[in-house]
């Protein structure tokens, strides 16, 4: 089966110094595969692509970037800078790669023109890496960047980052704090605050993605439109589940397993789970094998693994 996948990431120059820390807990035996795959774009990336059948990968930015900068102009140039390298890549490679533009929010107003520019270059939307130095999707400042988002009909993908400060109830338990749960706790929370904050109210065709099949969110529908009505007496225009349903999609990054797959689909429909791989920190291997075995509709199958995305990103796969 053909596939798109779309969390796939890279590493462009002058963003590491962002990135590696979230790595530090990496063993380096691990660490240097890892790296080695985010700064190819040849043979090695794509005959791992093509041993998974993956047709067209839409490239972003390993986190979190320059989400993390203080400085706004430079995390603008930066930011910039960045999305011109992965142009430059796409541009030789354009029957195999699109990509994630990436952003700068310190500056909400500059994050919308350059989302702008990406989009004119060809960019399918734009990946953000998280909070921004404290401030979350749903405040008010950032509307400017949904309005054009929406105009534009960018999906925006959001990726796990680190939160503002850890949880102290995760102890001296490190392996809890970013991938096993971390980072799905404090993106999930992220989703709702942008619903429970009227994003979607204010911007009805805007969509955001989740990777990992939603960060919990598809299984928890009925009590989130529950609990808001009935212990907290919130007034929306829709139940927050169907805000849920109608502007969001999830891919299975990292989540290779056929029960939260068949909860995604009954909760959110069919049209709206995606194939994804988590290049390199998840096998594309593993994510094909998975993608192409487990048991499904074929129909059903073809949706996941590239319809759906070819439709929402408005992908050619000719």
């Amino acid at each position: 089966m053909k596939k798109i996948a779309l969390e796939e990431h890279f590493m462009s120059p002058g963003l590491e110094e962002y990135w590696r820390p979230t790595m530090s807990l990496v063993p380096p035996e691990v660490f240097k595969p890892i790296y080695e795959r985010l700064t190819n774009f040849g043979d090695l990336r794509l005959g791992e692509m093509d041993g998974a059948g993956v047709q067209k990968a839409v490239l972003s930015i390993a986190g979190p970037g320059v989400q993390i900068e203080p400085d706004a102009k430079r995390a603008t140039f930066k930011a910039a800078e960045s999305n011109d390298f992965l142009a430059r890549e796409i541009q030789a490679r354009p029957d195999r790669y699109d990509g994630f533009a990436h952003i700068a929010l310190q500056d909400p107003k500059a994050a919308a023109a350059e989302l702008e520019r990406c989009v004119k270059m060809g960019f399918k939307g734009a990946m953000i890496n998280g909070q921004t130095l404290g401030h979350y999707l749903d405040e008010r400042q950032f509307d400017p960047f949904w309005a054009k988002a929406e105009e534009l009909g960018a999906p925006i993908y959001l990726h796990p980052a680190d939160p503002v400060r850890m949880y102290d109830s995760y102890g001296d338990y490190k392996v809890l704090m970013r991938a096993t749960w971390g980072w799905g706790v404090e993106t999930g929370t992220h989703a709702l605050r942008i619903v429970f904050g009227g994003v979607f109210e204010r911007f009805p065709k805007a969509l955001l993605m989740l990777g990992h099949l939603g960060e919990s969110l598809p299984f928890m529908l009925w009590r989130l439109d529950s609990r808001a009505k009935t212990l907290y007496g919130v007034k929306m225009k829709k139940d927050v589940s169907q805000y849920i349903i109608d502007n969001i999609a999830v891919t299975i990054s990292g989540m290779y397993s056929p029960e939260p797959v068949a909860c995604s689909v009954a909760a959110l429909g069919k049209s709206r789970v995606m194939f994804s791989a988590d290049f390199p920190f998840e096998s594309i291997s593993e994510a094909g094998h998975f993608m192409d075995s487990v048991p499904m509709d074929e129909e059903l199958r073809a949706d996941i693994a590239w319809r759906n995305a070819a439709r929402l990103l408005k992908i050619d796969m000719k």
